[in-house]
């Protein structure tokens, strides 16, 4: 896009005969668009040029040409107000976002520098809460701004899952376990156990003593109380993540608090190499009184750490490993002095002097009840999967309310997907641009490589099994055109595949329920009625078997879009609907011709991607298709090397 603040600067540097850097840097934006697009503020020259800024401003004025691109200047004060011609920059911005596509508004300010964004980090075994739904949702809008930077952005979920609160949890399983059933409803049944056991160490405090030592038979490694903490975090988390489905939130690392337990003792290290650790009272603190931060207990008189040492040990292990540029906390305002605290004891760990200066607590307001602090130990906590269904209640009421003839209403309101889940959708591209594309034999996108791994007629129950594993290894997600017979073919195994495969990421599309080219293209002309019939049927077992929200806007037709007549009228209702018809440009021999095995399947890939920026594989995972499954991890590692990105249909 062209830089009208850079045409600006120029303008004024030679006019003035100044530095292009330092009057770019000057350059504002007016407080209100009536007041112009960019403003310089001529006091900025007056000690060099020695005059008053509204001398300097008429001066400039009469030196500076009006031009395509900025159409009109004029002064306010000692302000020279500039004009962007509207036209040209309607232009500019058009072209863009032709030329970019979905990375409009993306740029690489980011360009080979590391961010890391900690958020979310709820505690293990107690409820997700509305106070994590905010630190969520800022954490998560950052951790993408950045990626979209062009940032490596690393996304840290900090569990919270250490501390006495599990000597509590345990005390509380030991004498109440039996009561409990953890595997149905795991974070109520802890909350329940959680809010009776500190009601207990409020009444006996040597109740509250014995949890302390549960706490450090953890830190020791005890085996059964190691057990027990694992199994509070793994049925936690299953829980968490349902709530991060739910709202499209992703991480890179979920390392907690404990995570970091055998890596304090170097912080110790170092704070005492440095100087900077003091006794006191039998404690080990940090005195940072002069700076008004009060003292930073490093260790507790029992020998204990407490959450400041954890965090300065992820500090040092972050630095360490991503060697970042910057590092975000997101956490609300009531932590602003421990994280001043452990900032400026970090300047004792020895850090890159980057890595201090990129250290930044991205501060919020605390969500609070009308009735003060939300607290789990007194179970005054609103649960953010009990909100978050609320609000899809009410907009689905709304919708039935204001426009009660809409269909999908559940769908509108539950906001899913078309074809994949909702944390899928980083993995998705409009299928409708790639049908545009096929149909013109147009298979550019600017040097921007994608490949699409699609594979028709499944599932089965032998080779969809191999295809998936061999995704999962690669981390890569494809696009599967599923046929209802061959999935009731598989009874309930194929059905599961198909759960499995969409909740891992893949897109789900619709090949037809039969597949039979006589009552899909009687005589080879399409009958529209048969052709919808047929695939309707798969739209329906598709929802009894992904649920009722799930809907495809994705087909294919079988035998290819381009192999039958009077096909002008499915094109028109696909139109109508928002629906996409996806053929293929490559890898065809999967198809047809005699049984290839996998060298010559891969040799077949390479060959018919050739010189296309946008690759369509046709693949398939239906009975009898072992060589393609054997054949996909080279095929895989080959777009990989050439620097394809893999995307979904939807």
């Amino acid at each position: 896009m062209i830089n009208f603040k850079k045409i600006v600067a120029e303008k004024i540097a030679k006019a003035a005969n100044l530095n292009l850097e330092e009057i770019y840097s000057y350059i504002e934006i007016p407080p209100n668009q009536d007041m112009g697009d960019y403003a310089f503020p001529c006091f900025k020259l007056a000690k060099v040029l020695k005059k008053a800024p509204p001398v300097i401003a008429t001066e400039l004025k009469e030196k500076i040409e009006e031009d395509n691109n900025v159409e009109k200047v004029n002064i306010v004060g000692g302000y020279l107000n500039f004009y962007i011609n509207k036209l040209e920059l309607t232009k500019s911005v058009l072209t863009e976002i032709d030329l970019k596509n979905d990375n409009y508004g993306s740029n690489e300010t980011g360009k080979d520098k590391t961010i890391i964004v900690e958020y979310s980090s709820p505690n293990i075994a107690k409820p997700f809460h509305i106070g994590h739904l905010r630190n969520t949702v800022i954490g998560s809008a950052l951790y993408k701004i950045y990626k979209y930077l062009g940032y490596n952005a690393i996304g840290i979920n900090h569990l919270g899952d250490y501390g006495t609160q599990f000597g509590k949890m345990i005390e509380g399983y030991k004498r109440w376990g039996t009561e409990y059933d953890l595997e149905n409803n795991p974070i109520d049944q802890c909350m329940d156990i959680y809010v009776r056991i500190n009601n207990l160490c409020k009444e006996d405090e040597s109740v509250l003593e014995q949890c302390r030592e549960n706490f450090k038979k953890i830190e020791d490694g005890d085996p059964y109380y190691v057990e027990i903490w694992n199994k509070f975090k793994n049925l936690s988390l299953k829980e968490f993540q349902k709530i991060y489905d739910l709202l499209g939130v992703t991480f890179d690392s979920f390392n907690g608090e404990a995570f970091y337990s055998d890596k304090m003792d170097e912080v110790v290290e170092k704070l005492q190499e440095n100087s900077c650790l003091k006794d006191s009272e039998g404690a080990k603190i940090v005195d940072l009184e002069d700076k008004g931060l009060g003292v930073c207990i490093i260790k507790k008189s029992d020998g204990s750490s407490i959450y400041a040492t954890r965090d300065l040990a992820a500090i040092l292990y972050r630095a360490k490993t991503y060697d970042f540029d910057k590092c975000l906390y997101v956490v609300a305002y009531e932590q602003n002095l421990h994280f001043k605290q452990i900032f400026e004891v970090a300047k004792c760990l020895d850090l890159p002097k980057k890595c201090l200066n990129g250290l930044e607590h991205v501060a919020y307001g605390m969500v609070r009840l009308t009735t003060g602090k939300m607290s789990t130990r007194e179970g005054t906590v609103i649960k953010v999967d009990e909100l978050l269904q609320e609000a899809i209640d009410r907009v689905e009421k709304v919708i039935e309310d204001k426009n009660p003839e809409m269909e999908n209403k559940e769908e509108e309101a539950k906001k899913k997907m078309v074809g994949v889940n909702h944390e899928a959708k980083k993995y998705t591209y409009d299928a409708r641009k790639i049908q545009e594309k096929l149909a013109h034999y147009d298979y550019s996108n600017n040097g921007k490589k994608m490949v699409f791994l699609t594979f028709d007629d499944g599932s089965s129950t032998t080779v969809t099994p191999e295809i998936l594993k061999a995704l999962k290894e690669n981390d890569v997600r494809a696009t599967f055109f599923v046929t209802g017979e061959n999935i009731e073919r598989g009874g309930q195994k194929a059905k599961d595949l198909i759960k499995e495969s969409f909740e891992y990421g893949n897109a789900i599309a619709n090949h037809s329920y039969t597949h039979d080219y006589k009552v899909l293209y009687p005589g080879r002309t399409l009958n529209l009625d048969n052709f919808l019939a047929d695939f309707n049927k798969t739209d329906e077992l598709l929802k009894e078997i992904l649920g009722p929200y799930f809907s495809t806007r994705v087909i294919r037709c079988p035998g290819g879009h381009m192999s039958w007549k009077g096909m002008d009228q499915l094109d028109n209702y696909l139109d109508e609907n928002n629906m996409a018809s996806i053929d293929w440009n490559a890898l065809i021999a999967d198809a047809e011709g005699k049984k290839k095995n996998a060298q010559e399947l891969l040799d077949y890939a390479i060959n018919t991607s050739q010189g296309k920026d946008i690759v369509v594989l046709l693949m398939h995972d239906t009975y009898g298709k072992e060589e393609t499954a054997k054949a996909l991890p080279h095929i895989i590692k080959y777009f990989k090397d050439n620097g394809y990105e893999f995307k979904t249909l939807s």
